[in-house]
């Protein structure tokens, strides 16, 4: 299977019918190129918030009230494009409602044949829970598919070994990590979490980030990243870990075949077996930790 990361540039769009030609776009192109799974960023969906125009997309709680506003017309396109492509589509975040006062940041999952389900980012950075005020979600999704086991793991999300752990425990082959940085240093942290997740998990890890400027909203104003897809530096995979990458800051697809095969192989023959060693820490932590004053 083909699997494909957006390097996704935020519009300012005149209307809804920009949006859907937008997205149709994407989606065809990728098709075209035989992709079976594409992914698209955290937050990619406020671009929705300059449909309310200028000064709604510049007021934070404006923009996510906006973005809401068009979540069943958003979900009704991506089933539209999923079943007519005939593949998945993790499509770009956004803000949702999850019975709490304040939205999450959720990303959904589509198939050929409809909804899959959704995942919530678990941990906030410091700009959504002290100024944006976004709420965490509650629990972790294995999703079932004829592409195989997937998780996701939300920008942040990715930079905390023990939920990617969690994921590939109860049977994920493949992790997804859209993201949305503002900065080089943002998309390193990202990057090289994701990548220490593929290591760590032995599977493969999908890395899809906002890039450009948007500065007509606050919350997406400044966007930095490359789309990449990641494995385990080892057996039946690049030496460097990366199975493919676009340019930095430069809109597109990063596409690399996928086999999970390979991930079953590299588990089972690897040079090492962090997969299956990772219980081993639980024993060292057993031992005290000795601390000795140098002279």
């Amino acid at each position: 299977m083909k699997l494909a990361a957006a390097a996704y540039p935020l519009d300012f769009l005149p209307d809804w019918a920009a949006y859907a030609a937008k997205l149709t776009d994407w989606v065809a192109r990728a098709a075209q190129e035989g992709a079976d799974l594409l992914v698209f960023p955290e937050y990619g969906a406020m671009e929705l918030a300059s449909l309310g125009g200028a000064d709604v997309a510049a007021n934070l709680e404006s923009a996510l009230q906006e973005v809401m506003r068009h979540q069943p017309a958003v979900i009704a396109l991506h089933e539209e494009l999923a079943a007519r492509f005939k593949l998945h589509i993790l499509g770009a975040s956004g803000p949702a409602m999850a019975g709490g006062p304040r939205p999450v940041n959720r990303a959904i999952l589509y198939g050929p044949n409809g909804r899959i389900g959704h995942q919530d980012k678990q941990i906030m950075t410091r700009f959504e829970r002290e100024i944006w005020d976004i709420a965490p979600g509650h629990g972790l999704t294995v999703f079932d598919t004829a592409l195989g086991k997937i998780g996701v793991i939300i920008c942040y999300d990715a930079e905390f070994p023990l939920l990617a752990r969690n994921l590939t425990e109860a049977g994920a082959e493949i992790l997804l990590a859209p993201s949305a940085t503002d900065a080089l240093s943002g998309y390193t942290r990202v990057k090289v979490g994701a990548m220490a997740r593929a290591l760590e998990n032995q599977c493969v890890v999908v890395h899809a980030p906002t890039v450009g400027e948007a500065l007509w909203c606050p919350a997406v104003d400044e966007n930095v990243g490359a789309a990449a897809l990641y494995g385990p530096p080892d057996l039946g995979f690049p030496e460097t870990g990366i199975l493919a990458q676009t340019a930095l800051n430069t809109p597109g697809w990063a596409m690399a075949d996928i086999h999970l095969d390979a991930i079953a192989h590299v588990r089972r023959a690897g040079a090492v077996f962090n997969h299956q060693h990772w219980h081993e820490q639980k024993n060292r932590l057993l031992c005290p930790v000795q601390k000795v004053k140098a002279p």
